[in-house]
């Protein structure tokens, strides 16, 4: 991963409240978790930054070697990694996700 995709990922992060590293996008998303989270965070009607892991092979790889988690999609709030999809689901199932978004 180079520094320029290191950079690429953090001002993402950095510029945007909410931000999904997904494959696809969240009206056209291409796997079945990037679906589910983007279902949660339209449930919720929460305004994001999507981030299409498909159209940078670099991004794609970088987004996993920078949060250190093996798997897309990924969901950020507030500069602070909140996991990939089956840690939004439990979080919005319990409520944890609404507080986190508020905050």
């Amino acid at each position: 991963m180079t520094d320029q995709t290191i950079e690429k990922i953090k001002k993402v992060i950095e510029e945007n409240k909410v931000c999904l590293f997904m494959k696809g996008t969240p009206d056209a998303p291409q796997c079945g978790f990037s679906l589910a989270v983007a279902n949660v965070l339209k449930l919720l009607n929460v305004d994001y930054k999507s981030i299409n892991v498909l159209e940078d092979a670099e991004i794609r790889q970088g987004i996993k070697d920078y949060s250190d988690w093996p798997t897309i999609p990924q969901l950020y709030v507030n500069k602070k990694f909140i996991g990939g999809c089956d840690i939004v689901k439990e979080m919005h199932e319990n409520g944890e996700l609404e507080k986190v978004l508020k905050n």
